[in-house]
């Protein structure tokens, strides 16, 4: 457990360095180097090398490398003050600082990275809020991390590797299950060349509305419980609160037009409002077909009769109207939704399932981090 790793790092400091650590300045004890700019033309993708500025992931890739494999890096411009670890050789965009420790037996170059990632919210408040926003190199010249014996850089670094390794297991699990997930519900959602199944259309099982204009004013104006989704699919579809509602059934909503036209949504049946770019479908027997069962189909399939033409995608209710679902028995749509339900809560669901179990991790991970690469000063 995670306080026994505590207490023999608390031993060795105690046994080590009872009087507190020394504290250093970076550019005492690490070369601080800006990278060099290549514009977005140099770039391709089948260059061999990625190209970092400000990101987690690479702007593109070139023919060359100017730094090596493991380099901490920090960002200069932008997102300023993001700290990262690239684990490949690589080429350093001007908008990066490379960091390297000058002597590997006082400084290890993982434990580097963990000290600056631990103390990253500090230096992103010491960024200058001009445009752009920057980090200067004097700042991070003088930027001062602790640096305490190599046997106890030695552990900290082994302990948040382990941490670090926990969690992409986890999100290899999660990734794995995703994919699981989507074959069974393409499995159990395909009725061809199987049983006899009736196959209806929307219009024919559904009535559709559209929705009306909400403006952020009007939900400024009239605040309230009543959800309002819209056509953007962030935290599942709800542009804000207010204090009526128009609709108060169990349904269905999809995304009519924009990047995420073909989005789909399910709601239990509380009040709720749609704006212009938002479609609802009610069921009209619900002895006939289950909604949820609807809602699984429609998450598999809407997508693909979306149109896309004139640089606006959009899927409008009378395409909408002529999709045609299967409708097998009220037995199997039950069992269908019960084996997709639990399949996706332990995908989706944030209070149990693995991204409860992520989430969790992380949290840890960054408390014993934070308290691992606590030191007192030496006097």
């Amino acid at each position: 457990g995670g306080e026994s790793v505590m207490n023999r790092v608390e031993k060795l400091i105690a046994e080590m360095c009872p009087d507190g650590v020394e504290f250093y300045a970076l550019m005492d004890v690490a070369y601080v180097e800006r990278g060099k700019r290549l514009t977005k033309r140099q770039l391709n993708h089948e260059s061999r090398f990625p190209v970092y500025s400000g990101g987690v992931t690479p702007m593109g890739y070139f023919g060359e490398s100017n730094q090596p494999a493991n380099t901490v890096t920090m960002v200069k411009y932008g997102t300023a003050g993001f700290v990262n670890y690239i684990k490949e050789e690589f080429w350093a965009n001007d908008v990066c600082y490379c960091i390297k420790p000058k002597d590997a037996r006082c400084l290890l170059n993982k434990y580097l990275f963990y000290s600056l990632k631990s103390k990253q919210y500090i230096i992103r408040s010491l960024v200058i809020n001009a445009i752009p926003a920057h980090l200067p190199t004097a700042t991070v010249k003088n930027f001062r991390i602790p640096i305490p014996p190599l046997e106890i850089q030695q552990e900290i670094v082994r302990i948040l590797d382990k941490f670090t390794e926990l969690e992409r297991e986890l999100e290899r699990e999660l990734e794995a299950r995703k994919r699981q997930y989507q074959y069974y519900r393409d499995k159990l959602l395909n009725f061809e060349g199987g049983l006899y199944v009736r196959y209806m259309r929307i219009g024919e099982i559904c009535t559709m509305n559209r929705g009306c204009e909400i403006t952020k004013k009007h939900l400024h104006d009239h605040p309230g419980p009543y959800p309002v989704y819209s056509s953007q699919t962030a935290n599942a579809g709800v542009f804000g609160f207010i204090d009526t509602y128009d609709y108060d059934f169990e349904s269905i909503t999809w995304t009519t037009d924009g990047a995420k036209a073909g989005s789909v949504f399910y709601h239990t049946g509380r009040r709720f409002s749609i704006t212009t770019h938002c479609g609802l479908l009610r069921v009209r027997d619900n002895n006939q077909l289950i909604p949820k069962f609807l809602y699984y189909i429609l998450e598999k399939h809407a997508i693909s009769h979306v149109r896309k033409g004139m640089g606006n995608p959009n899927l409008t209710s009378s395409v909408m109207s002529n999709i045609r679902v299967p409708v097998p028995s009220p037995e199997v749509q039950y069992k269908i939704v019960d084996i997709l339900d639990r399949f996706d809560t332990l995908v989706h669901d944030l209070s149990i399932g693995l991204p409860a179990e992520i989430h969790a991790r992380r949290k840890q991970y960054e408390y014993y981090r934070d308290r691992l690469l606590t030191f007192k000063e030496t006097a």
